[in-house]
């Protein structure tokens, strides 16, 4: 994206992959206003940017914000993300990413801003029937969180019909890794997702790690996912927005690697790069987990120009480490 001096709200930019955006909004040239409520996202993961404290469903808020700034575009990246929570908790995860979603874009049409890209997953898919997923696979979500993000899509669609308010859904497969500087990382409490856990595991944080299900229809038994960099994540949304502000429609993409990794594959791709040996323990499988997700990205890549630059699991892993040990020191 050429540098450009256009004005977006980030909310969720206190989160992981919203700090991210934020460090590339900033390099890009933008005016960057970051909501966020911290609940899961953290301050020392905002380097630079205008943070305000509050919540995506505060109507009051959000009038004042729109009304103080002359926002080009609106990126939301505050959804809870926890498929084993959500399962246990459908309401609160109903609540925040559906509900409060709902306040966030009645005030831009109101306030007629007409450009959001949304964070989404490929959670939407559900069971997958064939692999890659393509973007046309049928979306049937295997859980809470996954019905909540594609009941926004549709949301978004029916606002572009009504509204004109355009839009970019990013299906991202799994997040990881972090920034090169070491600056910025995965940063979560109660952590969840893979790879920080077995990096935990393998500085002693941590006794081991759990591996939920051994017996998947995959080589090893064990769940297969694609992991894609957060920076990579980052200049696609970058690509994206240049989009939309040149007038483009409305479209879905997902955000891969296009290869799968399975959970022992993780490990062993940990221990190498730690040097460490990561212990195991097996658990049964969670509820709402597909056994295999792994992404066509090809259709933001002809579109977009999108080019990953982390699709090595082990290079993924090895900036993750960099940050690990960065907040171990």
């Amino acid at each position: 994206m050429p540098k450009t001096n256009k004005k977006i709200l980030v909310v969720g930019g206190a989160g992981y992959i919203g700090s991210h955006m934020v460090r590339r909004l900033l390099q890009a040239g933008c005016d960057v206003v970051i909501l966020d409520n911290l609940s899961t996202g953290n301050r020392k993961l905002i380097t630079d940017g205008e943070l305000v404290n509050g919540n995506l469903g505060d109507a009051c808020l959000l009038d004042k914000l729109f009304g103080a700034h002359k926002f080009d575009a609106v990126m939301h990246f505050a959804a809870f993300s926890q498929v084993g929570e959500s399962m246990h908790q459908p309401l609160t995860y109903y609540r925040n990413n559906l509900a409060e979603t709902v306040v966030l874009l009645d005030a831009m049409v109101r306030h007629n801003v007409k450009r959001f890209i949304f964070s989404s997953t490929a959670a939407v898919y559900g069971e997958p029937v064939a692999i890659p997923i393509t973007e046309d696979h049928p979306c049937m979500p295997t859980n809470p969180y996954g019905n909540t993000k594609l009941a926004v899509e549709r949301m978004l669609a029916d606002c572009d019909s009504a509204h004109g308010l355009k839009y970019t859904a990013l299906r991202y497969f799994n997040a990881a890794g972090a920034d090169d500087s070491g600056e910025i990382g995965e940063l979560h409490d109660p952590e969840t997702h893979l790879i920080p856990i077995v990096l935990k595991a393998a500085s002693g944080q941590i006794e081991h790690i759990q591996v939920f299900g051994n017996d998947y229809p995959t080589t090893d038994g064990t769940c297969i996912r694609d992991y894609v960099h957060v920076n990579d994540l980052a200049q696609a949304h970058l690509l994206a927005l240049d989009a939309l502000l040149r007038g483009g429609e409305s479209v879905v993409y997902n955000l891969g690697s296009s290869n799968g990794y399975s959970v022992r594959e993780v490990i062993a791709n940990a221990e190498a790069v730690t040097g460490k040996k990561i212990p195991v323990v097996e658990a049964p499988r969670r509820a709402g987990d597909p056994a295999i997700l792994v992404a066509s990205s090809e259709k933001i890549k002809r579109a977009l120009g999108w080019m990953p630059a982390y699709e090595n699991l082990e290079k993924i892993i090895r900036t993750a480490w960099n940050w690990h040990l960065k907040q171990a020191d």
